[in-house]
């Protein structure tokens, strides 16, 4: 079966822009990492393989949710059932998986991430470590789900980093958001304990952040209003 529409074309070319823009910030290197978006009950996922970093859609495989590929010629990623669980679980719309090195790095020593700066309550506050599993199994898959109850990413330990987000352009930026962060964490950790956030401390922020419409553009009053 073939399922040529323009939207899956779209995305195609879309996962294949999100695969080079996370190559040019570092977050992929080689073969390592995969990423998707998901169009109705369609998924497209990027090739096992495939550079990532040179991405380009015909590299960009489209699978149903059962994993039946639809469209393309290359075999999707070895990390299939852990996209497929995340739509299944979360209702995601985009699911970004890389080999970060902050993140990895933090990986390796962390049970989780804490929420040192506000801005992690973006990806829902602390970032849980999920337990070592080889890649491409049913057991990293279902480690991974469990790490990402409540949340929107999650560390994989000796292994990487995966997000989720309602798009494509989100997803990754919750992955560019998360590397950030495991940085900032591992230069504090190295002059000191990080001090982190409290809970009365992250509500404050959550409700301020809803009260001024915080990480959205806003129209400025006009100067004769400013002077009413």
């Amino acid at each position: 079966m073939t399922d040529s529409s323009p939207a899956l074309s779209e995305e195609r070319a879309a996962v294949a822009d999100a695969c080079r823009r996370l190559g040019a910030e570092g977050l992929l290197i080689g073969t390592a990492g995969n990423v998707s978006v998901r169009v109705e009950d369609r998924v497209a996922i990027t090739a096992t393989g495939a550079i990532l970093a040179e991405l380009t859609p015909d590299q960009v495989t489209v699978v149903d949710l059962d994993g039946e590929i639809v469209t393309g010629g290359l075999l999707p990623t070895s990390e299939l059932d852990l996209h497929l669980g995340v739509y299944h679980r979360y209702g995601a719309g985009a699911v970004v998986h890389t080999h970060a090195p902050m993140a990895t790095a933090l990986s390796l020593v962390l049970d989780e991430l804490p929420c040192v700066h506000y801005q992690l309550l973006a990806l829902g506050g602390t970032v849980r470590v999920a337990p070592y599993a080889t890649f491409g199994t049913p057991e990293l898959a279902e480690s991974v789900l469990t790490a990402l109850e409540g949340r929107s990413a999650a560390l994989m330990a000796n292994h990487g980093a995966v997000t989720h987000a309602p798009t494509l352009d989100k997803a990754v930026e919750h992955a560019l958001l998360l590397e950030w962060a495991c940085g900032v964490y591992q230069r504090a950790a190295a002059l000191g304990q990080p001090r982190v956030l409290d809970e009365q401390q992250q509500i404050a922020v959550i409700e301020a952040a809803l009260a001024r419409n915080y990480g959205t553009t806003q129209s400025a009053p006009s100067a004769q209003e400013g002077t009413r």
